[in-house]
C-alpha cells in the first residue's frame, strides 16, 4: 500500500510523523496534529517566541521566525502594543488594553462561560501579585553571583493559572490546567531554560506548588554553549516544592520585588532563592470576577496547601525523647509503689541471736603474676607464688573480743577481711562459718583501717544516713533518729554531733580528730545492729588516750547483756592497759598462727612451758614480748620442727594452739551450732539492700544536695570561668560579618564552644575518681546499688556543674558573636550543647570507673578531647580525610556537636556576601558550609539522634563497668 501512495500523501505523512515523533518544547502538548502551547509561544514545537501583538491574537501572534531576529529578541524589541509589556508582550497594563483587544475580536468570540449574565462584564487589568484567573508576570533576576558569571539581562517569564474557566478566552489567555504554573528564563532575548509545576495553591501574594520539573534547551549559554559554567544537570534536576513569594506593589514604580525558592536553588543563593525584581504582573479578567471575589485578598486554592511535614529524623528524635520520658515516669510510679508497700511491711523486732566465727584452715595465696605464661611451675606448685595465710583456724563466741597481733606482714588484715567475706584478688581456700541458735543470715559489720568518711556532712547527719539506708525502709523514721542518738552516746561523740566531719589529708578543711573519727567509723557499722563486728587496726594512728577510749567502746559493745556481739580487732602494736582488754588473743607470725587462746598472760606461760621461746620478764609489756617472739624467724622455724599437733579439748574446756597453728573451739561450740549455714571463702553471702531503689535515690540525692550547699567552691568556679570565658569567646568573634572569612570565624567560634566543653568535663571525671573510695565503702556494706548512685551522682554533677555553666558561656558568646537571632536557632543551638555537655560527662564518668589511676584517666581524657578536634571537621575537612582513617570521624561526638550548630547557624537564611578577586559572591552559606567542611544541610536532627545515641552508649558502659568493675578488691 505504501508503494501506491502519491507524492502528496507521503508529505502528509512526514508532516504528521514530525509533530507525533517529535516532542513539544515548553511543555505544550499535543493536539493531535499540532502542538498547543503556552502562551506567548508557537511554531509546530513550541519553540518560537511570539513577538508583538497581544494575548488575544493566541496562534494568529508573530512569532520569532517572522520578527526582526530571535537574538535580538527583548520586550522593546518585540515592538508590543501598546499597554502590554514583557518578553513575550502578555502582561496587560491597563483595562483598556484588555478591552481593546477584546473588541479587535469581537464579543461573539468572548465566552461568557462560569459568570452571571446579569453582572459587569468589562474587562479590566489586574496588576497586583493575586491570580484569579490566569496571570502573567515578568520579572528581571538580580543575583551579584549570577551576574559575575552572566552579566547580561536574564528575564523570567511565569505564567500562573488558577482557574482557567475564569480566563477571558481559557485556552488563549489562559494556559494550563487548574492550579498549574509554566515559566521560563531568558538570558540576553534567549530561552535557556523552562520548567512547570502543579498542584498550586495561592496564599495572598504567595504561590507554593508540587512536582516542579525543569528542562535546559541544549547548547544555549546556561546549558553547555559555554562548558566552563554548564548548568544542565543542576536545571534538569530542579525537582520538589516551588515557592514564589511576592511582596506588594510598589505604588511609584508599579512593580514588585518576588523570591523564586527551591531546594537545589537555595543551596547555591540562601533561602530566599533567586530574587526576581521589577516583576510586572497582568491578567486580564472580567470586573464580575473581582467583585465577586471581594475586595479582601484571601486564600484561593483548588488544592490543599503543601504541608511541611516532619522528616523520619524529627520523627524518630521525637520517639526517642518520648520513649525515655515515659519510661523516666513509669519508673517512678513503680519505685513510689515499691516505696509505699516496703513501708507497711511489718517488722520483726525479735532480738537478734548470738553468733559466733569459726575460721577452719583459712589459706591465702598471692600469685606472683596473673598471666599463667609466665608463672613458673614446680613439683609443688606455683615457686613464685606468696603465701600470706597457711592454714589458720580459730573461733570467737558472742561476748569475746579477739585481738589478732603479729609484725608488720604477719598477715593481720588479710585474716580480718576474708573474716569479713571481702573480696580478695589473690586465692582464698578454707572455711568460715556462723554458729549461732537463730540467725540464719548473720550480719558482718566491718571497719577498715582508714577512715573514709564524707567531709561535708556532720557527724549526726553520716550516722543517720547510714541508719536510712542500712535498716529496714518499715522502721519509722523517728525510731531512726533514735538509734544514732543511742549509739552517739555510746560512742561518746555526742557532743561532736553537729561539727562537720571534715578531711585532715592534704592541708584540707580539718574537722573532728583522728580518734572522733574512728568511733564515727565503727558508729556506721553499728548502726545496723551487727551480729559480728571485725575491725581492722582501730587504733592505728591514735594516741594513748584515745586509743584505750576506742578500746572501751568495743569492750562495752563485746559485753553488752542485752546483744552479747563478737567483736574481732587486729592490733598492730597495743600498750600494757589496751592489751588487757581483749578476752582472747591469735598471735599470727609469716602467715601462720604462733598462739590462739586467751589473753593476759596466757601466752607467755604457754610460751614458757614449750621451752623453745626466750624468758619472759617480769614488768614487760606482754604485747611487746609476744611481738618480738613472732618478729624472730630461727625462732618460729625452731619452733614449728618442735611443735607437734594437739588434740581438741572437751566441751568447756578453751585450749591453747602452739606454734602448728592448731586449736579447739572453745566453750559454746556444740552440735546444735554445726547445724547453721556456713559458707566457703571467700564471700560469706549475698548481700540484700534494706531500702527500695528510690529510696536510696532519695537519700543519696539529699547527701549529694547539702554537699553542694556546703562546698560552692566547684560550682562557682565553674560559673565564674564560664562567665569569663564567654565573654572572651564572645569579644573574639564580635558581630562577626558574612563574608566567607566571616563565616569561617563563626563555625570557629562554635568549635571553640565545644572544645571548651571537651576540657572543662575534666573535673567530672576528678570528682568520680575523688569519691570513689567512700562509694566502695558504702557499697561493701550494702547502703545502696550502685545505679542509685550513678543517678544521683550524675543528677548533682550534670546540673549545677555542667548545664549551667554551659547555659552561661553559650549565651554570652551567642549573642555577642552576632549569631542567628530567632529564639527557636537559639535554642536549638542549646539543645546540642546540654546534649554534648552530657554525652561528655558520661564519657568522663566512664573513664573515671574504668581505671582506679586516676592520672591514667584524665590522661585518656585528654587525648579523647584532642582527637575529638581533630575529626570534628574544623582543621580538616571530612570528605579529604584518606579512607583508611575517615570512619574515626563517625566516633567523634564533637564532629555531630559542630555540624549540628553549624546547619542551624547557616539554617536561619544566612547568606554569604563576599567578593573573590574582584567577582561579587552572594550565596547560601549551606554552599560554603559543605565546600569548607564537608557538612550536610539537613543532618540537624540526625546529628541529635547521634548524640542520644552516645549519651545512651557511655551511660550502659558506666553501669556496666560500676556493676561488674567497681567494688572493693583486697
Amino acid at each position: 500500500m505504501i508503494l501506491g501512495l502519491n507524492r502528496h500523501s507521503l508529505f502528509l505523512l512526514a508532516a504528521l510523523y514530525s509533530v507525533h515523533g517529535q516532542s513539544c518544547e515548553n511543555y505544550g502538548f499535543s493536539n493531535g496534529t499540532t502542538c498547543e502551547c503556552p502562551t506567548g509561544f508557537g511554531g509546530s514545537t513550541c519553540s518560537e517566541l511570539a513577538c508583538g501583538g497581544n494575548l488575544f491574537q493566541g496562534s494568529q501572534r508573530p512569532l520569532t521566525s517572522t520578527s526582526s531576529g530571535f537574538a535580538n529578541l527583548t520586550a522593546s524589541g518585540c515592538s508590543c502594543q501598546n499597554g502590554w509589556t514583557g518578553t513575550a508582550c502578555n502582561v496587560c497594563e491597563t483595562a483598556n488594553a484588555c478591552q481593546s483587544a477584546s473588541n479587535a475580536l469581537g464579543s461573539s468570540q468572548i465566552p461568557l462561560t462560569g459568570v452571571d449574565d446579569g453582572q459587569n462584564q468589562t474587562l479590566v487589568c489586574n496588576t497586583s501579585p493575586r491570580v484569579y484567573a490566569s496571570s502573567q508576570m515578568s520579572c528581571g533576576v538580580n543575583n551579584p553571583t549570577l551576574k559575575a558569571i552572566y552579566p547580561l539581562s536574564s528575564t523570567l517569564n511565569i505564567i500562573r493559572t488558577l482557574d482557567p474557566s475564569l480566563s477571558p478566552i481559557p485556552n488563549t489567555t489562559s494556559f494550563g490546567s487548574v492550579g498549574s504554573l509554566f515559566a521560563q528564563l531568558f538570558y540576553d532575548g534567549e530561552e535557556q531554560f523552562y520548567c512547570k509545576a502543579g498542584s498550586c495553591a495561592q496564599d495572598t501574594n504567595n504561590w507554593s506548588c508540587q512536582n516542579l520539573a525543569c528542562t535546559c534547551r541544549t547548547n544555549t549559554t546556561f546549558c553547555g554553549g559555554v562548558p566552563s559554567t554548564d548548568l544542565t544537570a543542576t536545571i534538569n534536576n530542579l525537582t520538589g516544592i516551588l515557592n514564589i513569594d511576592c511582596g506588594d506593589i510598589d505604588n511609584s514604580t508599579q512593580q514588585a520585588t518576588c523570591n523564586f525558592k527551591q531546594a537545589t536553588i537555595a543551596t547555591v543563593f540562601g533561602p530566599d532563592g533567586l530574587l526576581l525584581n521589577g516583576c510586572s504582573f497582568g491578567e486580564c479578567i472580567r470586573q464580575s470576577v473581582l467583585d465577586s471575589s471581594g475586595t479582601n485578598s484571601t486564600t484561593t486554592s483548588t488544592s490543599s496547601s503543601a504541608k511541611s511535614s516532619l522528616g523520619g529524623g524529627v520523627i524518630a528524635g521525637l520517639a526517642v525523647v518520648g520513649s525515655l520520658l515515659l519510661i523516666a515516669v513509669l519508673f517512678l510510679i513503680f519505685g513510689w509503689f515499691a516505696q509505699r508497700r516496703a513501708r507497711r511491711s511489718g517488722y520483726d523486732k525479735s532480738a537478734t541471736g548470738n553468733v559466733a566465727v569459726q575460721w577452719t584452715d583459712v589459706s591465702y595465696i598471692v600469685p606472683a603474676s596473673t598471666n599463667s605464661l609466665w608463672r613458673k611451675r614446680s613439683s609443688s606448685g606455683f615457686n613464685d607464688d606468696k603465701v600470706i595465710l597457711d592454714s589458720v583456724s580459730g573461733y570467737v563466741k558472742p561476748g569475746q573480743m579477739m585481738a589478732i597481733l603479729g609484725p608488720s606482714g604477719a598477715g593481720k588484715t588479710t585474716l580480718v577481711e576474708i573474716l569479713a567475706g571481702k573480696h580478695k584478688s589473690g586465692s582464698v581456700v578454707g572455711h568460715v562459718a556462723f554458729p549461732s541458735t537463730s540467725e540464719p543470715s548473720p550480719r558482718i559489720g566491718f571497719v577498715p583501717q582508714q577512715d573514709v568518711l564524707p567531709p561535708t556532712l556532720t557527724v549526726y547527719e553520716a550516722l543517720l544516713f547510714a541508719a536510712r539506708l542500712r535498716l529496714p525502709e518499715n522502721i519509722p523514721d523517728l525510731e531512726k533518729r533514735t538509734r544514732v542518738d543511742a549509739i552517739t552516746e555510746k560512742l561518746g561523740i555526742d557532743h561532736i554531733r553537729d561539727v562537720r566531719i571534715g578531711d585532715n589529708t592534704n592541708g584540707r578543711a580539718r574537722g573532728i580528730s583522728g580518734g572522733e573519727m574512728r568511733r564515727v567509723s565503727i558508729g556506721l557499722e553499728l548502726i545496723a545492729s551487727p551480729d559480728v563486728l571485725i575491725l581492722d587496726e582501730p587504733t592505728s594512728g591514735l594516741d594513748s588516750v584515745s586509743a584505750a577510749r576506742v578500746a572501751d567502746v568495743l569492750r562495752s559493745i563485746a559485753h553488752d547483756p542485752a546483744s552479747p556481739t563478737a567483736v574481732i580487732a587486729s592490733i598492730h602494736q597495743p600498750s600494757s592497759q589496751l592489751y588487757q582488754v581483749f578476752d582472747t588473743i591469735l598471735v599470727l607470725a609469716q602467715g601462720h598462727a604462733l598462739y590462739s587462746g586467751p589473753g593476759s598472760f596466757a601466752p607467755v606461760d604457754y610460751l614458757a612451758r614449750t621451752g623453745v621461746a626466750k624468758p619472759y620478764q617480769q614488768g614487760y609489756n606482754v604485747a611487746d614480748y609476744l611481738l618480738e617472739v613472732a618478729s624472730d624467724p630461727h625462732l618460729l622455724l625452731l619452733n614449728k620442727r618442735k611443735a607437734s599437733p594437739q588434740s581438741p579439748s572437751g566441751a568447756g574446756d578453751e585450749k591453747t594452739s602452739g606454734l602448728d597453728g592448731n586449736e579447739t573451739v572453745g566453750a559454746g561450740a556444740t552440735d546444735n551450732e554445726a547445724r547453721v549455714s556456713s559458707t566457703s571463702v571467700p564471700g560469706l553471702r549475698s548481700s540484700k539492700y534494706s531500702t527500695t531503689f528510690l529510696t536510696q535515690l532519695q537519700y543519696l540525692s539529699g547527701r549529694e544536695w547539702k554537699i553542694l550547699r556546703r562546698d560552692k567552691t566547684l560550682f562557682f568556679t565553674h560559673v565564674g570561668v564560664a562567665c569569663v570565658l564567654g565573654v572572651f569567646c564572645g569579644g573574639l568573634y564580635f558581630n562577626v560579618n558574612t563574608t566567607i572569612a566571616g563565616f569561617q570565624s563563626r563555625v570557629g567560634c562554635l568549635f571553640f564552644l565545644g572544645a571548651l566543653i571537651a576540657f572543662s568535663s575534666l573535673s567530672a571525671l576528678y570528682n568520680i575518681v575523688e569519691i570513689r573510695p567512700l562509694f566502695l565503702r558504702e557499697r561493701s556494706a550494702s547502703y545502696y546499688s550502685p545505679t542509685a548512685w550513678l543517678l544521683s551522682r550524675f543528677l548533682f554533677d550534670v546540673v549545677p556543674l555542667r548545664i549551667v555553666p554551659t547555659i552561661l558561656v553559650s549565651t554570652i558568646t551567642y549573642w555577642m558573636a552576632g549569631l542567628a537571632p530567632e529564639a527557636a536557632r537559639f535554642f536549638k543551638f542549646l539543645f546540642i550543647l546540654v546534649l554534648y555537655t552530657l554525652a561528655l560527662t558520661l564519657f568522663n564518668f566512664f573513664l573515671g570507673t574504668l581505671f582506679r589511676n586516676g592520672g591514667i584517666a584524665i590522661l585518656l581524657s585528654a587525648l579523647s578531647a584532642l582527637y575529638q578536634m581533630t575529626f570534628a571537621g574544623f582543621f580538616v575537612h571530612l570528605n579529604s580525610i584518606p579512607p583508611v582513617l575517615r570512619w574515626l570521624q563517625w566516633l567523634c561526638p564533637l564532629k555531630y556537636c559542630l555540624e549540628a550548630l553549624s546547619v542551624n547557624e547557616v539554617g536561619s537564611g544566612l547568606l554569604i556576601q563576599d567578593t573573590l578577586e574582584g567577582v561579587p559572591v552572594n550565596v547560601s552559606a549551606t554552599l560554603i558550609m559543605n565546600l569548607l567542611f564537608g557538612f550536610g544541610e539537613n543532618n540537624y536532627y540526625r546529628d541529635v539522634l547521634v548524640l542520644f545515641a552516645f549519651i545512651a552508649g557511655f551511660g550502659l558502659g558506666v553501669i556496666g563497668v560500676v556493676w561488674v568493675k567497681v567494688r572493693e578488691r583486697r
